[in-house]
């Protein structure tokens, strides 16, 4: 992971809870802030389950255009369909 490579080009490659808890507390009140914020949605992003594989029903839907359209038409041709 590239934080842990930088981390480690920062800090040494032993690092701990503590020693992101005392960078943390290093940090001005609104930076501090800023990374609790950061963390926060993070974590939101993690319980919501962001980075889901994308659902593939669609698949085919678009075949019987196959011979009407090339691929570049279809595409255009599909989002003016989309905003109908």
């Amino acid at each position: 992971m590239v934080f842990d490579i930088i981390f480690e080009q920062l800090f040494g490659t032993e690092h701990h809870m503590t020693e992101i808890e005392e960078l943390i507390q290093d940090l001005l009140p609104d930076n501090r802030e800023k990374v609790m914020i950061f963390i926060a949605l993070l974590l939101q992003k993690q319980k919501t389950g962001e980075g889901k594989p994308l659902r593939l029903s669609w698949t085919g839907a678009l075949r019987q255009y196959r011979n009407t359209y090339t691929a570049p038409e279809l595409q255009d041709q599909s989002l003016f369909w989309r905003s109908e």
